[in-house]
């Protein structure tokens, strides 16, 4: 199956970009490579998608789809998965190399035989920005697939499933969606459509093969796969409106080929999603009344695999078809950050001039609703949740979406101190008030446990996250503190951001690492969510302390620089109204050195009155205590003292 999977997909993103190969040359003004290039790379292309889908799918399937046996070990099933998911990595690799020559011989016009010499692959993949990210691909991959090979506990599964995910960042934000304008939600809707497209088609392969082979926890893996499929159907259903609107107008959908192709995935898209619906309305319960009953879920899943291998060779012939011209000519800031600025940031374009962000800005929306069906749920079920954490959550969200979304996120891509702002909000304010929220505590409370004999759950999953080592290792309050302040000056100072300012896929990655650094430090710090290890509140306050001059220093720094980070991006842009860009800096560096002052009472507010709390619960444990043993403790404390000083009487006399 899977062998057919990608056969069709290669010779269908072949055939389709017979039909706009030519076009595309001519508007590119490059000579034509060859038929080895034109119907080479699509097919390659097609491979490595497929061959990356059906990685990150089996990987999930072995995490989440299908329990470990008690010790930890893979199950038979989970362990074939994710040798299954090693060879498919494999063929990734091997589609990936292929295509970093086939993309050079693309884009230079010369014959492929002629990109092959070693040499002049490796040069030229570091000035062709497609052909370099396939080359760090590879990388990736075969780090995965060797991964996937020595493997054999559970706990590594998640840690290769991630690790998957990255390997597809690098090709998803280079290509059409990377340039143009607009890009930034072009790449962002992109992004989300691969990651749904692979957790569909995958996850749906992974469970096929697993009902062929009569697995015990077929009718498990099926419900869980439903569940995954509704999510990943919504997500591509929108990212494909939002990356299609950007890059076609409506009236052009039926005249060009690109619309063309545009409406054909769409019917694609919507006759998977009817298999599908019907695949739930029939396989689902058809497993549920009868766990060998497995007919009904092969059929639907083995034509669900096969429109899914011809959708993807659409898809890859539509990312070869060039978009229909617009007419205009993009300004500086179009091509560089993907839209225009209307003028220089004001109090009014920061609160009012928004465009959301497709990443960051639905991640807020999505963790607001999550959570409050969490205390929904609480509330229905008669528990009581403190408001003060549902505020705090839900102010974080709201900072989330404010940092990334407002003007402010419109702003930061092109003005330094506006990024400065972001950061700060990212790393300083939203992480405190999500870890004041207590999200584990409360989907553990939220969430039923599987039960004695069950296979384990979300809420099994969450616990193991949070007792392993490597969580162990990044709460220790050195770690964590050395994580969250180290990025400041290595970003910065160490010249990072000067040299990938310009990326809008660099942008992505720093605010995951604020929010991630800044929710790691203050989860030790104050946060009220169970953690893997116990820190004394003496040092917890010995990290707040121990960490404000380092942030007070990185802030002077950059006010005491006479250097522009970013600078020749900066000029790029050609906004007239930011021309200083060192008094700008300066700007950036009087936020960075002023913002730690708020979390600094934020934090010693919370401590304080978490320190008063625990007095009072250890109070009321000592008094319940008393009650019950008539003050055994107390009385025996007291005998002790009368007996010594009876001696000291003795001694005396």
């Amino acid at each position: 199956m899977a062998a057919l999977g990608v056969a069709t997909a290669a010779v269908v993103a072949a055939l389709v970009v017979g039909l706009s190969a030519s076009q595309a040359l001519s508007l590119l003004g490059i000579p034509d490579p060859g038929p080895m290039t034109t119907y080479g790379l699509p097919a390659a292309r097609a491979v490595a998608d497929l061959a990356a889908a059906l990685t990150v799918g089996s990987l999930v399937f072995a995490a989440f789809f299908v329990p470990p046996q008690a010790d930890g070990l893979l199950d038979v099933g989970g362990f074939r998965a994710l040798r299954r998911a090693g060879n498919f990595a494999l063929v990734w690799a091997a589609a990936a190399a292929l295509l970093v020559p086939l993309t050079l011989s693309d884009t230079t016009g010369q014959p492929f035989k002629d990109s092959l010499r070693p040499e002049a692959v490796w040069r030229a993949a570091d000035q062709v920005e497609v052909a370099g990210s396939w080359r760090t691909t590879v990388f990736f991959v075969l780090v995965l697939a060797i991964g996937c090979r020595i493997a054999l506990r559970w706990g590594w599964t998640p840690a290769l499933l991630v690790l998957s995910v990255v390997s597809l960042l690098p090709v998803a934000l280079t290509g059409h969606s990377s340039s143009g304008g607009a890009h930034d939600l072009a790449t962002n809707s992109l992004i989300l459509h691969l990651l749904a497209a692979c957790f569909w088609v995958g996850g749906l392969f992974a469970v096929l093969a697993y009902a062929l082979r009569d697995g015990k926890y077929t009718a498990l893996a099926a419900r869980r796969f439903s569940k995954v499929a509704t999510v990943s159907f919504v997500m591509i259903a929108i990212s494909g409106v939002i990356n299609a609107y950007v890059r076609v107008p409506w009236s052009d959908l039926f005249e060009t080929t690109y619309g063309r192709l545009v409406l054909a995935k769409t019917a694609a898209l919507v006759a998977l999603g009817v298999i599908g619906f019907l695949q739930r309305r029939r396989a689902l319960p058809a497993l549920a009344e009868d766990p060998e009953d497995r007919g009904a879920l092969i059929r639907f899943a083995g034509v669900e695999v096969l429109i899914f291998a011809a959708t993807i060779g659409l898809a890859v012939g539509l990312g070869r078809t060039p978009p229909p011209p617009t007419g205009k000519v993009p300004t500086p800031a179009e091509v560089e950050i993907g839209y225009n600025l209307a003028g220089p940031p004001t109090v009014a374009r920061v609160l009012f001039d928004w465009r959301f962000d497709l990443i960051f800005g639905t991640l807020a929306l999505v963790l607001a609703v999550v959570y409050l069906l969490g205390v929904s749920r609480l509330r229905r079920r008669g528990d009581a949740w403190p408001i003060g954490r549902t505020i705090a959550w839900v102010a974080g969200c709201a900072v989330l979406l404010f940092a990334t979304s407002s003007g402010l996120g419109r702003y930061a891509p092109a003005v330094f101190s506006m990024h400065m702002g972001q950061h700060m909000m990212l790393s300083m304010l939203a992480p405190i008030l999500f870890a004041l929220g207590g999200p584990i505590l409360l989907a553990l409370r939220a969430i039923a446990p599987a039960g004695k004999g069950q296979p384990p759950g979300p809420r099994e999953w969450i616990l193991a996250a949070v007792h392993n080592p490597v969580s162990r290792f990044m709460t220790q309050p050195i770690v964590a503190a050395v994580f969250f302040v180290s990025g400041f000056y290595a970003l910065y100072l160490g010249g990072i951001f000067d040299q990938f300012v310009g990326s809008h896929g660099a942008h992505l990655l720093m605010n995951v690492h604020f929010l991630l650094s800044g929710y790691l430090f203050y989860w030790v710090v104050i946060g009220i969510d169970p953690k893997p290890r116990q820190v004394e509140p003496l040092t917890k306050l010995g990290m707040v302390f121990g960490s404000l001059p380092f942030h007070a220093f990185f802030g002077i720094a950059l006010m005491s620089m006479d250097t522009v980070l970013g600078g020749w991006f900066y000029r790029a842009l050609g906004l007239g109204w930011n021309s200083n860009l060192l008094e700008d800096q300066h700007t950036g560096g009087s936020l960075a050195w002023a913002s730690g002052e708020v979390p600094l009472v934020v934090v010693m507010l919370a401590l304080l009155i978490q320190w008063s709390r625990s007095d009072k619960r250890l109070q009321t444990r000592i008094d319940r205590a008393a009650d019950r043993d008539d003050d055994a403790e107390l009385t025996a404390y007291n005998a002790m003292y009368a007996e010594l000083a009876r001696r000291d009487r003795e001694v005396r006399k």
